[in-house]
């Protein structure tokens, strides 16, 4: 269980500072909801507590594991299929797990493959969208702004 202040990683979302828990009642049932604050966008977000674990709400990595996302971005490729559609789900399934080393993957592939052959327009979205959870994760996990951390991420593909 999550408490107040707790840095969590929302999948697909990026990552957040959990404001508040509240009650809320929605359709004639009462739950409590984590209230997330996500940096990256200034968005707010519910989660059910009771929903946590199917959800994929798991804490933001530390320092030893940031040095580990570096090292994958600054990493070789892996092989991605030649076809879009089964590249594009594979990467999205990578996305969706939570997993910040699959998202950094993704966000080396997709970045190297823009470098080489460019990119369709749902692969440039999905990059940015990947690039955004990791850049959340990042800047919370190493207590820097936003900006500062895109640098750092971009210096990783110079």
């Amino acid at each position: 269980m999550f408490k107040v202040g707790d840095k969590v990683v929302y999948p697909m979302h990026g990552a957040g500072v959990i404001e508040t828990i509240e009650e809320k009642e929605i359709l004639g049932e009462k739950q409590y909801y984590y209230v997330l604050r996500l940096p990256v966008g200034d968005m707010k977000v519910m989660v059910p507590i009771e929903n946590r674990r199917e959800i994929g709400l798991r804490e933001v990595i530390n320092r030893e594991e940031v040095q580990k996302v570096f090292r994958i971005l600054r990493g070789q490729c892996t092989v991605m299929s030649q076809n879009w559609n089964r590249r594009y789900r594979a990467n999205l399934e990578k996305i969706k797990s939570g997993n910040i080393f699959e998202v950094a993957e993704v966000v080396r592939n997709l970045v190297n493959r823009d470098k080489e052959k460019g990119l369709s327009s749902g692969e440039r979205k999905m990059l940015d969208s990947a690039r955004q959870i990791l850049i959340s994760e990042l800047a919370l996990a190493i207590e820097l702004a936003e900006d500062a951390t895109k640098s750092l991420v971009d210096r990783a593909f110079a």
